[in-house]
C-alpha cells in the first residue's frame, strides 16, 4: 500500500505563521518605503543614503546562507528565528542616538544581519508545513501583505503630520512585534543530523543547467526591483507627491499582492511555474518603463504599482515553488538561502548601489530605464528555464 499523506496543517499550525508574517512585513512596511526619508531628514546626500540602503542587501550575501546552513544541520528553525528577533529588537535601540552615518550602518548592520534571514527560515518551515500546497501558502502569506499595506498607510500619514522624527521608535515598537510572534510559532522542526552523518551537498542540485538559469533570472528580477525598493519613495518625493500620497501609491501595490495571494490557489495552476516566471519578468520591464517614461502621470503610477500582483507577489510564489522543488529535504534551508542572496542580497546591493550612482549622475529616470533592462533579461533568462524544464519533461 502507498504511504498515507501527511494531514493538511490547520488553522493552529498555520495562524502563528501569519501572525509573524503579517509583523515582519510590517515591519518592512513602514521602514523600507521610509528609511531613505528618514536618511534624507537627518541630512544625508542621495550617495550616502544608497549606502546606508544597501547595508540591508549586503548581510543579504552572507547571513541567510550561514542561517541556512545551520538549520539544515541543526533542524531548529524556529528557535533560530527567536534569536534572531531578540537580537534584532536590541540592536534597532542604537537608532535613537545620533551618533553620524558610520553608527547608524553599524547598527543597521546588527540589525539586518539578524533579520535578512528571517523570511529564509520562516519559508523553509512553512514549505514543509503546507508540502507543496500553494492557495494555502498564499493564504499564509497574505497577511504580510495586510500588515506592509497598514503600516505603509499609517507611517506615511503619521510621517506627514508630525514628521520624521518617530522612525526610531517605530523601528522599535514594530521589531518586538516580530520577536512576540516568534515566540508564538510551533516548535516546527527536522530531526538533527546524527553524529557522523555526511552532510548533503547542494552543488550537484547547482550544476543543473534549469536552476542556473533560474537564479539568473532571478538576480536580473529582484535588481531590476530595487529601483521601486529603494528609490521610488525619493523620486516621487522629487517630483512633488506627499508622503501621503507616497504611502497611498505604495498600498496600492501591496492591496494587488493580497488580492493575488488570496486568489492563487485558483490561479496558480493555470500555468507552469516556468511560464509564470516568463509573465513575470514581462510584467517588471513594463513596470519599470511606466515609471520611467510616465511618473508625472497618476493613473501611469497606478498602472504601474499594480502590475506588483504579478511582478513580485506571482514571481515570489514561483520562485519559492522552484527552490521547493529542487532543493528538498536537507537542503531547504540552504535552498531558500540562496533565494534571498542571490534576489535580495546581490541583487539588492548591485540594484542599490549602481542605482544611487546613477541617481546622483544622471538622474531618476535613466535608472528606471536600466531597469527596465533588467526586466527585458530576467524574461529572457526565464524562458531558458522554461525551454529547458519542458525539454525535461518530454524526455523524462
Amino acid at each position: 500500500m502507498p504511504a498515507a499523506s501527511p494531514p493538511a496543517p490547520g488553522l493552529r499550525q498555520l495562524a502563528p505563521f501569519a501572525g509573524l508574517s503579517a509583523s515582519y512585513f510590517a515591519h518592512i512596511g513602514f521602514f523600507n518605503p521610509y528609511l531613505p526619508l528618514w536618511l534624507k531628514h537627518l541630512g544625508l546626500p542621495v550617495t550616502v543614503i544608497s549606502v546606508l540602503i544597501a547595508t540591508q542587501s549586503f548581510t543579504r550575501v552572507f547571513a541567510p546562507y550561514a542561517w541556512g546552513m545551520l538549520s539544515d544541520r541543526t533542524g531548529e528553525r524556529v528557535r533560530l528565528l527567536r534569536l534572531s528577533g531578540l537580537v534584532a529588537v536590541i540592536a534597532s535601540l542604537g537608532l535613537w542616538w545620533s551618533g553620524g552615518p558610520v553608527w547608524i550602518g553599524l547598527v543597521l548592520l546588527v540589525m539586518f544581519t539578524h533579520t535578512s534571514s528571517m523570511m529564509s527560515l520562516t519559508e523553509a518551515a512553512m514549505a514543509q508545513l503546507v508540502a507543496g500546497d500553494w492557495g494555502r501558502y498564499g493564504r499564509v502569506r497574505l497577511w504580510g501583505s495586510v500588515g506592509f499595506m497598514a503600516t505603509v498607510v499609517v507611517a506615511g500619514a503619521w510621517f506627514e503630520r508630525f514628521g520624521m522624527e518617530h522612525f526610531p521608535g517605530w523601528t522599535l515598537f514594530t521589531l518586538v512585534l516580530v520577536l512576540g510572534c516568534t515566540l508564538w510559532l510551533p516548535d516546527v522542526r527536522e530531526a538533527p543530523a546524527p553524529a557522523g552523518h555526511r552532510h548533503e551537498a547542494i552543488l550537484p542540485v547547482l550544476r543543473e543547467p534549469a536552476v542556473r538559469w533560474f537564479f539568473a533570472s532571478l538576480l536580473f528580477h529582484i535588481t531590476a526591483h530595487f529601483a521601486v525598493y529603494g528609490f521610488i519613495s525619493l523620486y516621487l518625493d522629487a517630483r512633488g507627491y506627499s508622503k501621503a500620497m507616497i504611502g497611498g501609491l505604495w498600498a496600492v501595490s501591496v492591496a494587488v499582492e493580497i488580492l493575488w495571494f488570496f486568489w492563487q490557489g485558483r490561479l496558480i495552476g493555470h500555468l507552469s511555474m516556468p511560464r509564470w516566471l516568463v509573465v513575470c519578468g514581462a510584467a517588471t520591464a513594463l513596470r519599470m518603463a511606466l515609471l520611467a517614461t510616465a511618473a508625472d502621470w497618476l493613473a501611469a503610477l497606478v498602472v504601474a504599482q499594480v502590475l506588483h500582483a504579478l511582478s513580485f507577489a506571482t514571481h515570489h510564489t514561483a520562485a519559492i515553488a522552484m527552490v521547493t522543488r529542487h532543493f528538498p529535504g536537507r537542503l531547504r534551508g540552504r535552498g531558500q538561502a540562496l533565494f534571498t542572496v542571490v534576489g535580495y542580497g546581490v541583487g539588492g546591493v548591485t540594484g542599490v548601489l549602481a542605482g544611487g550612482q546613477v541617481v546622483a549622475r544622471f538622474g531618476y529616470v535613466p535608472m528606471y530605464a536600466a531597469a527596465t533592462v533588467l526586466g527585458m533579461a530576467a524574461t529572457y533568462c526565464a524562458w531558458r528555464v522554461l525551454k529547458l524544464e519542458s525539454a525535461a519533461a518530454a524526455n523524462p
